[in-house]
């Protein structure tokens, strides 16, 4: 089978296609064959090693962190699929290997494909879903009916289905896109558009009860100056908190990235403590229940998953090059040969 896999931390060039053997799935375990994956921010962050303080690759590494496709077989134990269901997975956050034909992968991190979604387009919702869906959760930003909600860079792929669970839970949803991306936004449902090529996020007189960045608080921490006393920031791409080291990291390691990640949210918690308001960093957790919720609501109409563009697996590079442009409006997916 064909695999994408990372020979070392770096840049485009350290990408490279694979020629390995089919895997067979072990106790609990299930294979299936890729129909698609999705492509994230996060992705090209592992590629680049930026992550590497709180999980260390060996390599080659196969590369991506979403799928769908369809089970082929079974593995001594596991119950909850069938072979030939359509399904869809966030894989394991430190196991990656989505972009691969085949993986096999434990089957409670497996939930079923939403049946109205073709199964290529199907690839867009695991990641992106499930961080939308716990960054507005209990949880972290515990997002309530009529709150108002900033959604910084609402226009890729988890902006887009984070506008939509907000508004479904009763929320009034500010966004900040460019003029390329207003339409996206406004049809996933926001209420106020900010363009921020010509204004910031201060220039509006606007409060909000809670905030969630997808682009890093890149613009000086400008949104801390129109959350409310009281309010929120949650961030999946700014500074890491100490708070938001993920439960995976421990020991030592845990206890050497706690103070690092602590000198690097310092700016961050300050400006929210100036206003009031709390920041946190998080991690998504990969979790099949919630996958299958959000795969309901595709089926419901509720939730539509935007899709930039599409790529065959022979042009990962061209993939990999559109996601860095952050141009992308919605996701940007990687089709496996059939």
């Amino acid at each position: 089978m064909k695999a994408i896999a990372y020979t070392g931390y770096g840049g485009p060039d350290v990408m490279t296609v694979l020629e390995l053997p089919e895997q067979r799935p072990a106790e609990n375990q299930v294979l299936i064959k890729v129909a698609a994956v999705g492509l994230n921010p996060v992705d090209a962050m592992q590629r680049a090693g930026t992550m590497k303080m709180l999980h260390p690759y060996k390599f080659p590494k196969i590369a991506g962190n979403e799928l769908s496709g369809v089970i082929t077989a079974l593995g001594p134990g596991a119950s909850r699929f069938a072979v030939g269901d359509r399904v869809v997975s966030r894989v394991g956050k430190t196991a990656l290997g989505a972009l691969a034909q085949y993986l096999a992968i434990d089957e409670f991190l497996v939930a079923p494909a939403p049946k109205s979604v073709a199964l290529v387009n199907a690839a867009a919702l695991p990641l992106a879903g499930l961080t939308a869906q716990q960054a507005l959760g209990p949880n972290h930003l515990d997002l309530q009916s009529g709150e108002r909600l900033l959604v910084t860079g609402g226009a890729g792929g988890v902006g887009l289905l984070a506008i939509q669970l907000a508004k479904l839970a009763g929320a009034h949803v500010s966004t900040t896109a460019s003029p390329e991306g207003r339409q996206v936004v406004e049809q996933a449902g926001a209420d106020l558009v900010i363009n921020y090529r010509e204004s910031r996020v201060s220039d509006y007189t606007e409060q909000f009860d809670k905030v969630l960045d997808l682009i890093g608080l890149e613009t000086d921490h400008d949104v801390f100056t129109r959350v409310r006393a009281g309010g929120n920031v949650v961030s999946i791409t700014g500074p890491l908190t100490p708070e938001g080291i993920p439960a995976e990291v421990s020991g030592l390691r845990r206890a050497l990235v706690r103070p690092v990640a602590a000198a690097m949210s310092r700016k961050a918690r300050k400006a929210a403590a100036a206003a009031g308001a709390t920041y946190d960093f998080f991690f998504m957790e990969p979790d099949a229940g919630g996958l299958a919720l959000l795969g309901g609501l595709a089926d419901a109409g509720k939730l539509k998953l935007g899709i930039d563009s599409t790529y065959p697996l022979d042009d990962f590079a061209s993939a990999f090059e559109r996601l860095e442009s952050r141009r992308a409006k919605g996701k940007v997916i990687i089709v496996m040969p059939s």
